[in-house]
């Protein structure tokens, strides 16, 4: 492979009529991006792309009208599984049926010979999540997206988590740490997408995403003052170097790590509330004003990425996953809190296993038409292994 490094491709709008089966050789490819060009075939060859995990194939006129369905709207794994199976009907979809009638009578077989108990008690302790669809849900959230986003920060996805638990002892350190961990792997230190996590009751609704330039955008930072973003960043580029100076070393912590992820930018991409106050500034900090605390019950929970709208929803699954493991170790646990009757009686034996509400959350253009809906009926997939969604 001439291209031993090259992790991501973008190669939109470019007339492109064919793509080769030696798409493969390239070892460390994460990212490819085809879209609205002039392929009628996707080499089956793809699937043995062994980083490949985000994939644009949208704007394409292809042969087969099954996979055309499926580039438009499923996540890359299933567009992957679906190719290696050979297409045209042989892929992920009918071999699926098939595994679950295998399945069904694998568990028949053990139930009618007594080994069945195993696999219902692996199931029973699953992590629950229900999904609160946006035609049952009296006030869903919505959010806005401004048409300058596409060219600063494109892409966002959004949700509501009803139900969580972080008065237990130590919860809501290990809820912050969980998030710089994420920060640091699944979202590579920032540089593919950004998490922020807000407290419900403080956002106000409806919101919108947004652009500002950087001497005009005012955000109160977490553990700081209001600050226009230009000055925050002048700010924390000169806690930098003097942090640099007290440790003489190059590394920085904290905020300062991502400085330069802004590098260029004329606007500052930014979620703003009703009243005009602004909530979040990816990928530096969200704001003091929607800020978790220890009695938080209900957060609302944003990803943004200017890589692609798939690695934000990966990246929101692996969220939940997270803060429903956490959930569950602070029911189980029930490290002394000095908890009131009704956290008590939350962590009771009995509700150790009640779900975390998921609402989804529409994200719409200025013209009100759908543009993202999380959790869709394709989504939270890539944890399904360990999380049970009663849909």
């Amino acid at each position: 492979a001439p291209f031993p490094l090259l992790s991501r491709l973008d190669a939109a709008d470019n007339e492109v009529a064919e793509l080769g089966a030696d798409i493969a050789a390239l070892p460390a490819l994460k990212s490819l991006d085809v879209a609205n060009n002039q392929l009628r075939e996707l080499p089956a060859a793809l699937a043995d792309c062994p980083r490949l995990k985000e994939a644009n194939f949208r704007g394409n006129q292809l042969r087969d009208k099954r996979l055309e369905k499926m580039v438009n709207g499923c996540q890359t794994k299933a567009i992957l599984e679906y190719l290696r199976a050979g297409g045209r009907g042989k892929g992920k979809a009918e071999s699926g049926r098939e595994d679950v009638r295998k399945k069904k009578r694998e568990k028949q077989q053990k139930k009618d010979s007594g080994d069945g108990e195993q696999d219902e008690v692996e199931e029973a302790s699953k992590l629950l999540v229900k999904v609160l669809h946006v035609s049952e849900n009296p006030a869903p959230l919505v959010v806005k997206v401004s048409p300058g986003v596409k060219d600063v920060r494109a892409f966002i996805v959004c949700c509501v988590l009803k139900g969580v638990n972080l008065k237990p002892g130590n919860a809501l350190k290990r809820f912050l740490t969980m998030q710089t961990k994420l920060h640091e792997d699944i979202c590579e230190k920032r540089t593919v997408a950004t998490i922020a996590t807000h407290d419900l009751q403080l956002v106000k609704a409806p919101l919108t995403y947004d652009v500002q330039p950087p001497d005009e955008l005012k955000i109160m930072p977490l553990g700081r003052k209001e600050i226009k973003a230009k000055d925050l960043l002048r700010q924390l580029q000169l806690e930098a170097e003097e942090q640099r100076k007290q440790k003489k070393r190059q590394n920085v912590s904290g905020l300062h790590k991502y400085l330069q992820l802004l590098d260029g930018k004329d606007s500052y991409p930014c979620l703003v509330d009703a009243e005009g106050a602004v909530i979040s500034f990816p990928p530096i900090t969200n704001s003091e004003k929607t800020k978790i605390r220890k009695e938080t019950r209900d957060l609302f929970l944003e990803v943004t990425s200017d890589t692609s709208l798939q690695i934000c929803k990966d990246v929101m699954d692996t969220l939940i996953l997270k803060i429903a493991e956490l959930n569950r170790s602070a029911l189980e646990n029930k490290e002394g809190s000095g908890s009131d009757m009704e956290s008590d009686a939350l962590c009771g034996p009995g509700n150790l296993n009640l779900p975390l509400v998921v609402e989804q959350v529409r994200v719409v253009d200025t013209d009100g038409n759908l543009k993202v809906l999380y959790p869709s009926k394709t989504d939270l997939a890539t944890v399904s292994s360990l999380l049970t969604v009663i849909r």
